[in-house]
């Protein structure tokens, strides 16, 4: 590129490339013209490391992909799925075979996925669950915020979905994931040790709702939350089959007796509703809502 721009100084108008003289005797390159040459000689002196650089980081191995803990209890015996919970008709799991529809180029300006994750005020070295976590659309960016302190539980009951987590965490270099296989009425979670359980569009799903709220309670620290996104039940406009949305009295009616109480409620998201929820009980502290609300877009 040097030798074509010296090359096509005789070219063109006498003002375009150089300065003085006249017919022709006297030019020199326009300063711009030096300053810009330089400039290329630099960049083209860096490329080389760059290229060194960029191997460098190409070569460097993947970690390996995280074992999925599949070590299921044969002897619990797993009760007929529901086909209704208090008078709500329960919807059928997502097929692994339509994990595409997870990571669907439209779901950021459908569902606006971003300000979703802003809004649970996740925090380094926190433990979350990302339940029913698909193929791992919402886990890996918490696998992020939590950092490499953190830990994400990624939970689901179809092996196939939790291999393509697997896959896509290494992919993406964390090692602070956990593929998990639930069941439908135990998520396999440790006991007071989560501070986040993340449902999003899952609990509509749940075949045995009291059965897996019951562990989930059982599985939250003393100020963790259950966080619910939804699409939203009450709202003709949200182009959802009604099957797969929730109303907010459907969350209350269903949560409350099953030792929940609603601390926050978040109604900026374009689909969905957004609703925290602690555990409460004699054997629970009382529930103090702290978590930061992100400011208005």
């Amino acid at each position: 590129m040097v030798h074509s721009l010296l090359a096509s100084e005789g070219r063109g108008r006498p003002g375009d490339f150089c300065t003085g003289g006249r017919g022709g005797r006297g030019r020199i390159l326009d300063r711009r013209m030096t300053t810009a040459i330089r400039l290329l000689l630099a960049i083209a002196a860096l490329l080389p490391a760059v290229s060194v650089v960029g191997q460098a980081v190409a070569d460097r191995p993947a970690p390996a992909v995280a074992p999925v803990d599949a070590d299921v209890d044969p002897s619990v015996e797993i009760p007929p799925a529901q086909t209704h919970h208090r008078g709500r008709e329960i919807a059928q799991t997502m097929h692994y075979t339509g994990a595409p529809w997870l990571v669907r180029e439209s779901r950021q300006r459908e569902e606006d996925c971003r300000l979703l994750l802003k809004s649970l005020g996740v925090r380094p070295g926190q433990t979350i669950c990302d339940m029913g976590c698909g193929n791992g659309f919402y886990t890996l960016q918490l696998a992020k915020l939590v950092g490499p302190k953190g830990l994400v539980y990624a939970v689901d009951i179809q092996p196939e979905m939790l291999q393509m987590l697997a896959r896509n965490a290494a992919e993406a270099r964390l090692t602070n994931v956990r593929p998990v296989l639930g069941t439908p009425v135990d998520p396999r979670l440790p006991a007071g040790r989560i501070d986040m359980v993340l449902c999003v569009d899952v609990y509509h799903e749940f075949s045995h709702p009291e059965a897996m709220l019951a562990r989930i309670r059982e599985s939250l620290a003393d100020d963790g939350r259950l966080v619910l996104a939804e699409f939203r039940g009450e709202d003709p406009a949200v182009p959802i089959k009604p099957l797969h949305k929730m109303t907010k009295a459907q969350v209350r009616a269903e949560l409350e007796p099953a030792g929940f109480t609603v601390v926050r409620e978040f109604d900026r998201l374009p689909w969905q509703h957004l609703i925290f929820l602690a555990p409460h009980g004699p054997d629970r502290p009382a529930a103090n809502e702290s978590q930061p609300v992100p400011p208005p877009r």
